[in-house]
C-alpha cells in the first residue's frame, strides 16, 4: 500500500483559485462544476480540499506534479453518497498502474481553515483478493 498526506491552509489559494490558468490546470470539469453549484465560501472550502486531495493522490502514485502528470489529471469526485472517490486519467493513470496501484481511496477533513487530505493506493494483487471474496 502507498500513502500520501497533504495539509493545506484556505488562506494558501485565495490568489490563485482567483485565477482562470489555475483552476483550468488544477481542476477537472466536474470538480469545478460542483464548486459552481455552492456559495463562493462553500466553493473555497471545497476547492481546496480537492486541491489538498489531489497533493495526497499525486503522493501515492510517486510523481508529485511532474513527469507529465498535472493535477488535474486527478479528479475527486462525489460517489452517490457524497464520499470523495478518486479518478485518474491520463499520465496519472498510467503512473499508477505501472506502480501496481488498483485503486485510491480519500479523505478530506477541514477544521478552521486547515484542510487534511490523506489517499491510500491498494496494491492489484490486494484489490484483486479482496474482489474475489465477494
Amino acid at each position: 500500500m502507498w500513502i500520501g498526506v497533504d495539509v493545506t491552509h484556505e488562506d494558501e489559494l485565495t490568489t490563485l483559485l482567483a485565477r482562470p490558468w489555475f483552476r483550468d490546470y488544477t481542476y477537472a470539469p466536474e470538480e469545478l462544476q460542483t464548486a459552481a453549484s455552492f456559495g463562493a465560501e462553500r466553493a473555497h472550502e471545497f476547492l481546496t480540499g480537492r486541491f489538498a486531495g489531489k497533493e495526497a493522490v499525486l503522493k501515492v502514485i510517486g510523481t508529485g506534479v511532474g513527469a507529465g502528470v498535472t493535477p488535474r489529471q486527478v479528479a475527486i469526485l462525489r460517489a452517490d453518497g457524497g464520499a470523495p472517490q478518486v479518478h485518474l486519467c491520463g499520465p496519472a493513470a498510467r503512473h499508477a498502474r505501472d506502480r501496481g496501484i488498483a485503486g485510491i481511496s480519500v479523505s478530506v477533513t477541514h477544521k478552521k481553515g486547515v484542510v487534511v487530505a490523506v489517499a491510500i493506493g491498494v496494491p492489484t494483487a490486494v484489490r484483486t483478493d479482496l474482489e474475489s471474496t465477494r
